[in-house]
């Protein structure tokens, strides 16, 4: 603020004016807006209001303005609360609340000096909240565990809902990651982050073989798996390595998306394949181990006999229809993270797979309100137990 009426700006001369004609005193006035009281008088009486040189600086739009300032100041005068203060603003409570707090408290506020720290806080560079410490610690520890932005960005909040300073933007994390000279994320982890991918082809020997006996088609499969509202029914599916020539199996349960991962080191063949999934699905509870969704693949083959021995019916999608296993499908999509297509999956042991499955489920899911599946299907056990 200036102290001297020559180096007044124009929007504190037009301040001034303003909170004379409401009555304001004029030692009041002076002090708003950083003169003496007798060059307040000399404005008032000469009505010099625009010849000052102008502030020079506008916020943003939807940010307080020197007028909304001036509200504030006057209603906090009054005895107004914050929240008639806000309604008369149509503001939040909370940002009136930030702004009185951020003044120095309803006794010490002051619109022109609120107005001058807001211009300088928009001048200041900003520190970017991922350049070091305790954040940047943790969003590297999860991209390295190959979870999204958008899933760190929202898994932050629900760990740490009363620390502001470990809640960033997954828009922040991309930034860190891609534009240059921003943050300290390494360019390395950029190779954690998901691709896109298009949809996954049908595999042709299914068309060509035609339907396996005893196939029970996805429309005979009861109406509750529908909605996801009762737990048990899984999705299952093989993901192919290179050219094909080796697969890990996998089962996602629909509702809490909990992946188990099906080792076949020795072959995909429909009695490799049921083997591992009878030993996959007998270590689980009845209760959520209710069906199984799968494509119309050679390797189940032995459906009958799978159901034969576990008491669990497989339901067939129809020829081309992904869609139809949604929850599968996008789970295998994660896992092309840890197994690439190019890879032969043959080499990884059962250890490892249990690691990868391990880190799947540890890892946010938006659908689950950025729960963890491995979370998710706790509870279910619990309620079950």
């Amino acid at each position: 603020m200036q102290g001297k009426h020559g180096h007044l700006s124009r929007e504190q001369k037009q301040l001034a004016l303003r909170l004379h004609s409401k009555g304001w005193r004029l030692i009041d006035i002076a002090r708003e807006i950083g003169c003496t009281a007798p060059m307040v008088g000399k404005m008032a009486r000469e009505g010099h209001h625009l010849n000052g040189r102008p502030f020079g600086w506008e916020p943003r739009e939807g940010h307080l303005t020197v007028l909304d300032r001036e509200q504030i100041l006057v209603g906090l005068a009054r005895g107004d609360t914050l929240t008639a203060i806000a309604r008369e603003l149509t503001r939040a409570v909370s940002t009136i609340s930030r702004e009185v707090k951020r003044g120095g408290g309803r006794n010490e506020y002051s619109a022109w000096r609120a107005h001058e720290d807001a211009r300088e806080q928009a001048r200041r560079p900003k520190a970017f909240k991922l350049d070091s410490g305790r954040l940047l610690e943790t969003v590297t520890e999860q991209l390295e565990k190959l979870w999204s932005p958008q899933e760190i960005a929202a898994r932050l909040r629900l760990e740490y809902p009363d620390d502001p300073e470990m809640h960033v933007s997954h828009e922040t994390i991309y930034q860190s990651l891609f534009v240059q000279g921003r943050g300290q994320l390494s360019r390395e982890l950029a190779r954690c982050l998901r691709s896109g991918r298009t949809a996954r082809k049908p595999r042709t020997a299914t068309d060509r073989r035609g339907r396996l006996p005893g196939m029970v088609m996805i429309s005979d499969r009861p109406a509750e798996v529908e909605d996801r509202a009762v737990a048990g029914h899984w999705e299952g599916d093989l993901i192919l390595g290179e050219n094909s020539r080796s697969a890990v199996g996998t089962l996602v349960e629909r509702s809490t998306r909990l992946t188990l991962l099906l080792h076949l080191p020795d072959g995909k063949s429909a009695e490799q394949v049921e083997a591992a999934m009878r030993e996959a699905i007998v270590a689980l509870p009845s209760s959520l181990a209710r069906t199984i969704t799968w494509d119309q693949g050679a390797e189940m083959a032995r459906h009958v006999e799978f159901t034969t021995a576990t008491g669990i019916p497989i339901y067939f999608c129809d020829p081309h229809s992904p869609w139809q296993r949604g929850s599968n499908e996008n789970t295998n999509g994660l896992l092309r993270q840890y197994l690439p297509k190019s890879t032969d999956l043959s080499v990884f042991n059962r250890e490892e797979l249990t690691a990868i499955q391990d880190s799947l489920n540890g890892r946010p899911r938006k659908t689950l309100g950025y729960l963890t599946p491995s979370e998710k299907f706790a509870e279910l056990v619990a309620l079950t137990g």
